[in-house]
């Protein structure tokens, strides 16, 4: 018990210490609790930078957003390959199903029918179909397909006795003997004819704008190509964009993106390649193939 006691008996000396440590320690609360009630002045403009520090990271979030988005440009649904299908958001079953019905020779001419073949969602088609391009003459009414049958039927021509005629000779005058095809329509043909340098298939007379491909079957009954135009091919893999769009078929935003396309590529080794390219006219592939070389 002596022992412990000793623990608790401090000289003048030590005493004094003491005190001053606890006197320091309180002084030293009082300091903090009185601080902590005193206004501190914020520093000011801290906040505004931030402000226009974050406006700049969200311009530049939404230009990596922009480039990073495909950009979707009007095309045939008819020949949609499987990265374009996946592009679109179509299923692997989905895009099948198109290649299937494709390969039996079909097509679609409406997103309805798009739709009935791939058995997209509603969502999606509402989405896609705005892109949609088919060929004109899938826009014309069955009313009117009807009528032109009935002229087809009627309009029997003898080819022994009446002959055929050359395509890439004929006139405008002598054009204009197929019933449907008047003025402007038979000026037009010889205009087009022109700018192709010379037919060198018939089917090309279904590319005329405005013909209807009942009166251009009925004009092939008297007109065909016979003699075909020395054309000079364009070399897809060394042109420019200006010789590239002399071709009719080509506008000059796709010949932009071919050149683009083989600069990337380091040329273009089949003309399937072509049909990968951004807006490239895919359903007139076996007409442009006549015109080019590798």
């Amino acid at each position: 018990m002596k022992d412990f006691k000793s623990h608790f008996r401090f000289n003048k000396r030590e005493r004094s210490g003491v005190f001053f440590l606890l006197l320091i320690v309180l002084l030293l609360q009082v300091g903090y609790v009185l601080l902590s009630y005193l206004p501190i002045a914020k520093p000011k403009g801290v906040f505004s930078k931030d402000i226009v520090l974050q406006s700049k990271i969200d311009v530049l979030k939404k230009n990596a957003l922009q480039k990073d988005s495909v950009k979707v440009y009007p095309f045939n649904p008819n020949f949609i390959n499987d990265y374009k299908g996946y592009t679109l958001g179509m299923s692997v079953d989905e895009i099948n199903r198109l290649h299937i019905f494709r390969k039996q020779n079909q097509y679609v001419n409406s997103p309805e029918e798009f739709q009935k073949v791939t058995l997209i969602s509603d969502s999606l088609l509402a989405i896609i179909s705005p892109y949609f391009r088919f060929p004109e003459w899938t826009q014309k009414t069955n009313r009117k397909s009807e009528v032109w049958n009935k002229v087809a039927k009627n309009s029997e021509y003898d080819q022994n006795s009446i002959g055929i005629k050359d395509l890439n000779k004929a006139t405008s005058e002598d054009l204009k003997s197929v019933h449907g095809i008047g003025d402007k329509l038979s000026q037009r043909i010889v205009k087009f004819r022109n700018r192709l340098g010379g037919f060198l298939v018939d089917d090309q007379l279904f590319d005329v704008y405005g013909l209807d491909s009942q009166v251009a079957k009925i004009a092939l009954k008297s007109f065909r190509v016979i003699e075909k135009p020395d054309i000079k091919k364009i070399n897809i893999n060394t042109a420019s964009v200006e010789e590239m769009v002399q071709l009719v078929y080509l506008r000059k935003s796709v010949a932009q993106r071919i050149v683009e396309y083989r600069n990337m590529n380091g040329g273009i080794g089949s003309f399937d390649e072509l049909t990968e390219i951004e807006d490239f006219p895919s359903d007139k592939i076996d007409r442009i193939k006549l015109y080019l070389t590798l």
